[in-house]
């Protein structure tokens, strides 16, 4: 009755919610849309994990992904410092 309702399960929205969080991290520039996009991404791929009934599996990932973005978000906090520190540094030499 509904062909496209077929089209809507588990599997197929992980699938997209993961595409969108790939493409997001791929084409957006700014470090904390990239992060957002990343969990996008975890989302999608503990979803796509569970519709695949791996259910331990997706449990350990959901409790190694919130570490991972803290991890991520910490990297970025000191690559902006580094870069940061260096701009300053290349403007006091040039002055």
């Amino acid at each position: 009755m509904f062909p496209l309702l077929e089209l809507v399960s588990l599997t197929t929205v992980s699938a997209a919610v993961m595409l969108i969080g790939a493409i997001g991290i791929i084409l957006l520039p700014k470090p904390v849309d990239k992060v957002i996009m990343f969990a996008l991404l975890q989302g999608g791929f503990i979803g796509t994990i569970a519709a695949a009934k791996y259910l331990d599996v997706a449990m350990a990932a959901a409790v190694f992904d919130p570490i991972s973005t803290v991890i991520l978000l910490i990297a970025i906090i000191k690559i902006n410092e580094v870069r940061e520190r260096k701009k300053s540094q290349e403007d006091g030499n040039l002055a």
